[in-house]
C-alpha cells in the first residue's frame, strides 16, 4: 500500500473515532430530546382523542334544567351577606325541584342540600356542572380569610369532596389559629372545571375565563370585610393555573399552589404577585409525572411551562409528605397543617421539605 493510501486510511480511522465521541456526548442529550418528544406527541394524542371523543359523548348527554342565578352574584357590604345567603339557598331550593322533576335525582339532593337554612352561599348556579361558592365561618367579622380553588372534575355532582377539603382547612385554623383570631374559609367553585381527560385540561383556555371571576371575588371579600381581612388562596391542581392568571398585582398576602402542574409562568416573579408564593407536592402525587412543558399548537399553548415546586421557579416550597393528588387536606396531616400556616400567616412555622 503507498504512502498516500495509509494516510487515508488514517485520516478515515481519525474521522470515525471522532464521530464515535460525539456520539458519546451527544448521547445523553439526544436521549433526553428523545424523551421530551415522546412525552410531547403522546399529550398531543392524549388531546386530539379528548378533543373529539370527550364533546361528542358530552353533547349526547341532556342537561339538567335550573333557574338563572340569583342577583346580585355577592354583596358588597356586611349587611348584605344574610340577603345575599338567602337568595342563593331560596335559588338552589327552586333548581332542587326543577332537577327533581328532570329526573336528575342525583343533582336533586346536591341542590336541596345546598339550600338547607345553615348553607351560607354567596353564589350559586345549577346551570351545567354549576357553581358555587360558600362560606364556613364569620366572613364579615374574619381577620383571616382563605380561598380555595378546585382543580379538573370539580362541579355541583362532586362538590361533596371539595366542600369536605374547605371543611377541614376551617377547622385547622379554628385549631390553629392564635385567641382573639377570627377565620373564614370561602370554597370557590365559580368556574367552569375543565374534565381531568379532556382537552381544555392542558390548555390555559379555562384558566384564563375563571381569572377576572376570581380577581371579583377578591373584591367582594375585601368590601366585605372592611379591607380589614388579609386573605390568602390555595389553589389545587389546575386551580393553580386559575391563580396564576389572575396573581398579578392582587391583593391577598399569599398563594399556595398544591399538587399543582405548573402555572402559565416561568417562574413565581414572573407571576408579579404581590403575594408570598408557595408551593408543595405530596410524594403519592401523579402530577409529579407531567412533563412540564408548553408547546404551542393551532393557537393555544399546551402545558403549563415550570415546575412549582422546583428550585429554579422560586417558591416557597413546603412538606406535604406523602400525599396523593387528592389527600391535601386530609385531617391530621402535614400538608393541611401547614396551609393552616400560611392562611394565618405564621410564616415562620411552616415546614420545608
Amino acid at each position: 500500500m503507498g504512502r498516500d493510501g495509509r494516510d487515508g486510511r488514517r485520516d478515515r480511522d481519525r474521522d470515525r473515532a471522532r464521530k464515535r465521541g460525539h456520539e458519546r456526548v451527544r448521547g445523553p442529550a439526544r436521549a433526553r430530546f428523545r424523551g421530551r418528544r415522546r412525552a410531547v406527541r403522546a399529550l398531543l394524542a392524549a388531546l386530539v382523542t379528548a378533543g373529539v371523543v370527550l364533546p361528542l359523548s358530552a353533547a349526547a348527554r341532556p342537561q339538567t334544567p335550573a333557574p338563572a342565578p340569583a342577583s346580585p352574584a355577592a354583596p358588597a357590604t356586611p349587611a348584605g351577606l344574610d340577603r345575599t345567603y338567602a337568595a342563593h339557598r331560596a335559588n338552589a331550593a327552586r333548581a332542587a325541584r326543577m332537577a327533581g322533576a328532570h329526573g336528575d335525582h342525583r343533582r336533586a339532593a346536591v341542590d336541596r342540600s345546598l339550600a338547607a337554612p345553615s348553607r351560607q352561599l354567596l353564589a350559586f348556579d345549577g346551570r351545567g356542572t354549576g357553581r358555587v361558592t360558600e362560606v364556613f365561618g364569620g366572613l364579615a367579622r374574619a381577620d383571616r380569610v382563605a380561598v380555595l380553588v378546585p382543580g379538573s372534575d370539580t362541579g355541583l355532582d362532586t362538590y361533596g369532596r371539595f366542600r369536605a377539603a374547605a371543611l377541614a382547612l376551617h377547622r385547622q385554623l379554628a385549631r390553629q389559629a392564635p385567641p382573639g383570631t377570627r377565620t373564614a374559609v370561602v370554597a370557590w367553585l365559580g368556574y367552569e372545571t375543565p374534565g381531568t381527560v379532556s382537552a381544555a385540561v392542558a390548555t390555559t383556555g379555562r384558566a384564563e375565563r375563571a381569572a377576572p371571576r376570581l380577581r371579583a371575588l377578591v373584591r367582594d371579600l375585601h368590601g366585605v370585610t372592611g379591607h380589614r381581612a388579609r386573605i390568602s388562596l390555595i389553589c389545587h391542581s389546575y386551580g393553580s393555573v386559575v391563580c396564576g392568571r389572575a396573581a398579578r398585582g392582587l391583593d391577598v398576602s399569599d398563594i399556595a399552589l398544591i399538587g399543582s402542574p405548573g402555572t402559565g409562568a416561568d417562574s413565581a416573579r414572573a407571576l408579579r404577585a404581590r403575594a408570598r408564593v408557595w408551593a408543595a407536592r405530596g410524594a403519592g402525587d401523579w402530577v409529579g409525572n407531567v412533563p412540564h412543558l408548553d408547546v404551542d399548537l393551532f393557537g393555544t399553548t399546551v402545558g403549563f411551562g415550570a415546575d412549582p415546586v422546583s428550585p429554579a421557579f422560586g417558591a416557597r416550597v413546603f412538606a406535604a409528605g406523602d400525599a396523593g393528588h387528592s389527600d391535601y387536606f386530609t385531617p391530621g396531616s402535614a400538608c393541611l397543617a401547614n396551609l393552616a400556616r400560611i392562611a394565618l400567616g405564621e410564616t415562620s412555622a411552616v415546614t420545608r421539605d
